[in-house]
């Protein structure tokens, strides 16, 4: 059974193991790195943030991630009329918290230069400003500017902390902040791209924990305005035990929605066909034609990630609490199925 999490209190107990269990729509636990009794090279920490401008149908995602034997910023740019996209990231090996990301998301500031990429995360009262210079990100070209999200203090989020079967050190503590709006400039070489508050919105994926060594996750989000009125969803599966909390969620003017399972439905030879999204509840039900996909391999034998975000247009209809029903056509977002032995 699903357990909301109403009340403040410590992540994790003397022993690493989660407290209570569960999902809430803030972040009301407090996570403590110190507190963690699991091996250190098994914790994982980073902040994901992912920005689209629905009119320009541009955007960026920009990482940061302490996976302890190996530190990563990662910036994607996106162009989904042409489409195309690039991504450039720079490694680290052995941080092991060396990056020192922040244990709430509500406080504390964030910033690394290395090689020639510097990404800085600062949070400043309801605003979020990410700023990042990559030199050489493409073909010679510079990615640089500066972007702010703003996060009105009554949003919800989506927050889970979920177990691991078979590993009761092991645990995922992850906040999903959906329809930030978004302003600031972002320079590609010579082309400006621009984010207004009134066509472009962001999500901020912050993620701490410790992770057993195989993993497949599958995520998808979205946020926008639909008439006027922010709205966004967060579904996915794959991380841990999701039997006391589910990750699925519809924001609708700030207000968020519980969902009980969500199924992604992939084509099995061609990411680029396209999906489905049903739920158990009927509370979520999608078309998605996808545009492009973001995707990786990594296969070092050991260490393997192989990556497919795609991005596309959502179709479909949502149920909120209150039994209202809202729909959607070709609203941008995106799904991924992400494996990793790591």
């Amino acid at each position: 059974m699903q357990n909301q999490i109403l009340k403040v209190g410590p992540l994790l107990n003397q022993e690493g193991k989660l407290i209570n269990p569960g999902w809430a729509k803030e972040l009301l636990l407090d996570y403590k790195r110190s507190a963690i009794r699991a091996s250190k090279h098994r914790i994982k920490e980073w902040d994901y943030y992912c920005i689209i401008n629905h009119e320009s149908k541009k955007g960026i995602a920009l990482t940061i991630a302490d996976n302890s034997y190996m530190g990563l910023l990662s910036v994607s740019y996106l162009d989904l009329n042409k489409p195309m996209e690039i991504t450039k990231s720079s490694m680290k090996a052995f941080t092991y918290g060396k990056y020192k990301l922040p244990e709430t998301s509500k406080l504390g500031n964030l910033s690394v230069n290395q090689g020639d990429a510097f990404i800085e995360f600062v949070v400043e009262g309801n605003d979020r400003i990410i700023s990042v210079d990559y030199e050489d990100f493409s073909e010679g070209k510079a990615l640089k500017g500066e972007i702010i999200l703003h996060q009105p203090s009554d949003m919800d989020s989506m927050v889970i902390a979920t177990p691991f079967s078979g590993d009761s050190r092991a645990f995922y503590y992850n906040q999903k902040i959906n329809c930030m709006g978004v302003v600031g400039k972002i320079y590609f070489g010579d082309e400006k791209i621009i984010f207004d508050k009134d066509n472009s919105f962001g999500v901020l994926d912050w993620g701490r924990g410790v992770w057993t060594y195989s993993n497949t996750w599958y995520w998808g989000s979205g946020s926008g305005l639909i008439d006027n009125v922010p709205f966004g969803f967060n579904i996915g599966y794959g991380f841990g035990d999701t039997s006391k909390a589910t990750e699925n969620m519809v924001f609708y003017n700030n207000k968020a929605h519980k969902l009980a399972d969500v199924e992604f439905h992939i084509p099995k030879d061609d990411y680029l066909k396209p999906w489905k999204f049903t739920s158990s509840d009927n509370r979520f039900e999608m078309d998605f034609v996808p545009i492009i996909d973001r995707n990786s391999k990594t296969d070092l034998i050991l260490l393997k990630s192989i990556q497919h975000q795609v991005f596309g247009y959502f179709t479909g209809k949502v149920v909120l609490d209150d039994g209202k029903e809202v729909y959607i056509k070709d609203f941008l977002g995106f799904a991924e199925k992400v494996l990793n032995k790591w």
